[in-house]
Formats: C-alpha cells, sequence, structure tokens
C-alpha cells in the first residue's frame, strides 16, 4: 500500500508566525526551507512556477497540435487547456490567456459536435458551459448566445448513466455551472429539477434498506467521487430538494461514513475490502469535498468531523506518486483548501501549502526520474501538470480556491 504515496516526514502544523523565525536558514533542505515561508511568499514563487506550467501545457498540447483536437475533454484534453488559460487570467488579467481559451474552445466547439459524450469533465455541456463563460468574459456577445443555443440543443439519452465523469450529475454540473458564471436562471429551474428527479428515482430503485440511495456504474456499485455516490450526492446538495428527498441524501452519507476502512479511508465500491486508494476518483479526498459540502448544506456536526476525519487520511496518506487532479498529490491539495475555507482553522491552510510545497520543490524532478507518475496525458488538468498549474493559480486567494469541474 505504502508504494502507492511517499511518507510524509513534514511537520503536521506549523503556525504562520513561526515562519519568520530565525531557524529557516538555517533549514537543510529545499523543501524545509518553502515550509518555513509565509503562506504570501511562498504563493509569489508557486505563481510564477504556474505560469510557466501554463506556458508548457499550451505548446504541448495546442501549439504543436495546431488547430486539430482529438480530444476535447476538459479532464485530458484541450477544453482543459482552456479551463486552465481562463484561471490563468483570472489571476493576472492576461488578456492573451483569455483569447487563447476562447480560440482553443473554438476548435472544441468544432470537434464536440455531435458527440454523445455529454457531461462538464468529458463532453459537449463542458465545451458550451465553458465557451459561454468565457464569451461572456470576452465580451463577445454573439458567442456568448451561441454556446448558450448549442447547450440547450442537447438531449440526455434514456441509457445515459447517473454519474458526475460521464452520466446525468457531470450534465448538471455544467447547469449549475452557467448559472454561477451567466446568471440565476441561465438554465431554468424546471430543466433541472426533472433530472434530478430522474437521478433520485434510480437510486431509491438501486437503493437498500440501510442506504436509500445507489447507483451502479459498469456492473459496479461506486462510492467515489467520479463515478459514484460521492459525486452524485454532491451534486444533489446543490440542487433544491424536497424535505424526503434530502433525508434521503442524509442517510446515504451516513452509510458511507459506517461504512468507512480502520484507517479512515473509503471503499471504492460497495462491498470492497481494498483499502488502497487515496485519491479524489476513489477513497477518502473526494468523499471529504463532499462531506463537507454536506456540513455546509445542513449545518451538521456528523459530516464536519467525518471530513476533518477523511482530511486526516489524506494528510497521512495522500502525498501521492501521482502529480494530477483526479488521482495525485494536485487534487489531494484541495482537500485542505476546502477545510480551511469551511472551519477557518489555520492547520488546513498550512497543510494546503505544505503539499503545494512538495510539488513545487519536487514533483517535476521525480517525474523525470521516473519516480512520481506523470499521468498518461502528461500536460492534461486532470492527469498531468496542467492540474499542478491550476493549484498553484487557485492557492493565490485560498477563500475562493474550489476542485475544478467538482466544487462550485
Amino acid at each position: 500500500m505504502a508504494d502507492r504515496f511517499f511518507p510524509n516526514t513534514m511537520p503536521d502544523f506549523m503556525p504562520e508566525a513561526s515562519a519568520i523565525g530565525e531557524a529557516a536558514p538555517q533549514a537543510r533542505d529545499s523543501l524545509t526551507r518553502l515550509l518555513y515561508l509565509p503562506y504570501k511568499s511562498l504563493c509569489q514563487i508557486l505563481k510564477k512556477s504556474a505560469l510557466d506550467l501554463k506556458d508548457t501545457v499550451v505548446r504541448e498540447t495546442s501549439i504543436r497540435t495546431g488547430k486539430r483536437v482529438q480530444d476535447c475533454t476538459l479532464y485530458t484534453g484541450a477544453l482543459g487547456t482552456a479551463f486552465l488559460l481562463f484561471k490563468a487570467y483570472q489571476v493576472t488579467n492576461n488578456k492573451a490567456d483569455l483569447a487563447l481559451s476562447s480560440e482553443i474552445i473554438k476548435a472544441c466547439d468544432y470537434a464536440s459536435r455531435g458527440s454523445s459524450k455529454l457531461t462538464f469533465l468529458c463532453g459537449r455541456s463542458g465545451v458550451c458551459a465553458l465557451g459561454a463563460v468565457v464569451a461572456k468574459a470576452v465580451g463577445d456577445e454573439r458567442l456568448l448566445d451561441h454556446y448558450l443555443a448549442e447547450f440547450r440543443k442537447i438531449e440526455l439519452s434514456d441509457d445515459l448513466p447517473y454519474e458526475l465523469l460521464y452520466g446525468r450529475a457531470g450534465f448538471l454540473w455544467s447547469c449549475l455551472f452557467l448559472n454561477k458564471h451567466i446568471g440565476k436562471g441561465t438554465i431554468s429551474s424546471s430543466t433541472m429539477r426533472g433530472i434530478v428527479t430522474e437521478v433520485i428515482q434510480a437510486g431509491r430503485r438501486l437503493g437498500k434498506a440501510r442506504c436509500p440511495l445507489m447507483y451502479e456504474w459498469h456492473g459496479k456499485q461506486y462510492w467515489g467521487a467520479a463515478h459514484g455516490l460521492a459525486g452524485i450526492m454532491h451534486i444533489l446538495m446543490d440542487m433544491e430538494l424536497k424535505p424526503d428527498e434530502q433525508e434521503d441524501v442524509k442517510a446515504t452519507l451516513r452509510y458511507m461514513i459506517k461504512g468507512r476502512f480502520p484507517s479512515g479511508n473509503y471503499p471504492s465500491s460497495e462491498g470492497s475490502e481494498t483499502d488502497r486508494l487515496v485519491h479524489w476518483c476513489h477513497g477518502a479526498p473526494g468523499v471529504a469535498l463532499t462531506l463537507a459540502k454536506a456540513a455546509q448544506v445542513f449545518g451538521d456536526k456528523e459530516f464536519l468531523q467525518a471530513a476533518i476525519d477523511a482530511g486526516e487520511v489524506v494528510w497521512k496518506r495522500g502525498l501521492l506518486k501521482r502529480v494530477g487532479i483526479c488521482h495525485g498529490i494536485s487534487g489531494n491539495s484541495y482537500v485542505f483548501l476546502t477545510l480551511h475555507r469551511l472551519t477557518g482553522n489555520a492547520l488546513y491552510l498550512y497543510r494546503a501549502k505544505a503539499f503545494g510545497s512538495f510539488l513545487e520543490d519536487r514533483a517535476l524532478r521525480l517525474i523525470n526520474e521516473g519516480v512520481m507518475h506523470g499521468g498518461d496525458r502528461p500536460f492534461s488538468l486532470f492527469e498531468g501538470v496542467g492540474g499542478m498549474a491550476y493549484l498553484f493559480l487557485d492557492m493565490q486567494d485560498p477563500t475562493q480556491a474550489r476542485f475544478p469541474a467538482y466544487e462550485l
């Protein structure tokens, strides 16, 4: 199990005030020196690294391929580069990044027409939703209207699954993204309500007395954020739910909490006894983000404590030998940013700083040495260094940091 992650030998907590003491110049290694830096000072270093990485990602995924887009997903493809460029624009106000983001989305728009994939992370709705938001930022009303019209043409097939990556929950996230960034009611509540009803009814059909909602994808009843309960519950909590639906969501989350491994980690699927994965897609990190959302929505201390407990798993076992957002250190870092936003506890900001420092200090070297996995698509947003760049940009203002395509 330990071969999946690096032992975390960093101090459990270092108060920010200690970062300006005399110990910093005496630190023996570069990682420790980063840990001693005040948060704002570290963020200046991370910002430079992020912008350098962004340029590398653009060069490798856009300039070399021209306008030929084979993978137009946000998860591993060109749309992820556009999303990263838009984040860079939000941080630096560099309009060249905004313009290039818009151009890449246009290529994705062309490439994704007629696609049967419909989610924000992996499909047509992501192209149209991000396209509309970037068009608004550019100030192009005609293009904004085009993307909104294209979005409204999307029809969900009867056999579409319910999970986040490829299913109905992933389409609903696109609706939420549009309503947040374009304006409330851009996608009508009645449109979303119809899909929510389908998701709830499907979950109840497969659910059991002890767990009222359950879903299946490719023959397994997954628990994680990408394909299972954590992701679906996360999206449902952003919807207007009826009282009985809210109770079903709460009971489902309590069922998951009771089903934790003794380590505090979560199974990847119903009945699994393999305690190995500490990823956003499977395991404690994705569940932690969902439980934090539940604590915020329902004001329930049980969910808050469970989110904190899951965060401890991420601290102990979350320095994965992978760099990405989906299953890597970059994604796991968001657990601490979310817990800090939720609790205001400086412990979690330090831990986000620690994971960010580890990435800054060692990730590229360890990838080059073959010790750390750079991702099957090494420059992508969710598998590669694009995700690390996105995290570093998000860390500039931790109060606004959100796990991409998951937290609103």
